[in-house]
């Protein structure tokens, strides 16, 4: 859409040093993992809490993100929440999960 050739998300990307990936035209497979993702926060985090503020979303949406990295676990990487899972293939003490492409 338009806000992904904006002038103003253009120089966002640049300031932040972020690569804006797109995916190759008629691959919705290729956008799954994201897709899944926006889905779990908009019903686990959005849905659940009315913002006020700008400072109030950032807060909670923020803590959600936290949450789901650290301490939620994830049934598809051993029942692990994604830093212990990051942690033990570290450490070795489990194989990492190959990703199908």
């Amino acid at each position: 859409g338009p806000q992904f050739i904006s002038n103003l998300f253009e120089e966002a990307c640049n300031e932040f040093v972020m690569i804006h990936e797109r995916i190759p035209p008629k691959t919705p497979n290729k956008n799954a993992h994201i897709e899944s993702y926006h889905s779990i926060i908009e019903a686990e985090c959005y849905q659940r809490h009315e913002f006020e503020t700008y400072p109030q979303a950032y807060e909670v949406v923020s803590q959600f993100i936290q949450d789901y990295n650290r301490i939620r676990i994830h049934g598809s990487i051993y029942d692990l929440s994604p830093y212990e899972y990051m942690e033990a293939v570290k450490q070795g003490t489990v194989k990492p999960k190959q990703i199908k492409v």
